[in-house]
Order: structure tokens, then C-alpha cells, then sequence
């Protein structure tokens, strides 16, 4: 099964979006960078926001991201994923922001497979505050490989 059935299986659903005030994605070159995507899940990881919570929320950013790559590149297959950064907003003592990015990287390592083209660098960092609230945001640089 391709990439994109995979996801097709799993329920994403990809969809035309319009262009608005920033790109969600752009190629340069070989490779495709996404802008950060934010996750629908509000509020704070150790503040309200569980890490179940915050793995879902991640995955969600994700298939975001899925999505406007495909807006952009036309499929998700013929992809090597490269880099995520994942940005949870974070209580002060909260450490587990490496555990949520998972949502993330479990999906593309499910797509793309853990040891082949969805094996990934990756930075899961906490913030004080992400925009308007949101709990997670996540940015990816993938390759175009076909």
C-alpha cells in the first residue's frame, strides 16, 4: 500500500484548500517545507492538557500537514520525511514534550515506515505560549524522492 492509501485507511481525508495569508507549503528545490500546523486540542500540557491529550493533538498537526503537502505536491507518496519541530505549550515543570511529538512521528513512521523514507530528525521543544492557545504545533520538511 502507498502513503497515501495508507492515510486514505486511517481515515485522513485530503481536501483543496485556498491559498490564505501564509503558505502552508512550499517547494524549494527537491524538498517541501510546511509551515507549522496547529492542533484544534487548546491549553497547556501539565496544565489541563494530558499527554494522551497532546500525542493526539500532534497527530493531528500532522495530518494537517499531510494535507497541505498534498495540496501543494498533488499526492504524499514519492516522499522521504526529513525534519519535524514540534512545539508544545508547556507548563513550567512539564518534561514530556518529546512523548506528544510522538503523535507526530508515529503517523509518519506508519505511513513512510520507522526504518525506511519516515525514519526522521526531529526537535520537540516547550514553549510558554503557542498562538491563540492551541496546545501543539508542527512544522516538517519532507523530500520529494520520485
Amino acid at each position: 500500500m502507498t502513503p497515501q492509501e495508507k492515510a486514505e485507511s486511517l481515515g485522513i481525508n485530503f481536501t483543496k484548500t485556498e491559498p490564505g495569508y501564509l503558505n502552508l507549503c512550499i517547494r524549494s528545490g527537491n524538498q517541501l517545507l510546511t509551515s507549522g500546523h496547529v492542533s484544534d486540542q487548546k491549553g497547556k500540557l501539565g496544565e489541563g492538557v494530558s499527554v494522551e491529550e497532546g500525542y493526539a493533538a500532534a497527530k493531528n498537526c500532522c495530518e494537517k500537514i499531510l494535507n497541505s503537502v498534498w495540496n501543494t505536491h498533488g499526492t504524499i507518496n514519492g516522499l522521504r520525511v526529513v525534519k519535524l519541530l514540534g512545539c508544545v505549550s508547556s507548563a513550567p515543570d512539564f518534561i514530556e514534550q518529546h512523548l506528544v511529538i510522538n503523535g507526530a512521528s508515529d503517523l509518519l513512521h506508519e505511513l513512510y515506515g520507522k526504518d525506511g523514507d519516515g525514519y526522521h530528525a526531529r526537535s520537540a521543544l516547550g514553549f510558554a505560549q503557542l498562538p491563540t492557545g492551541v496546545a501543539v504545533e508542527v512544522e516538517a520538511i519532507f523530500e520529494i524522492i520520485d
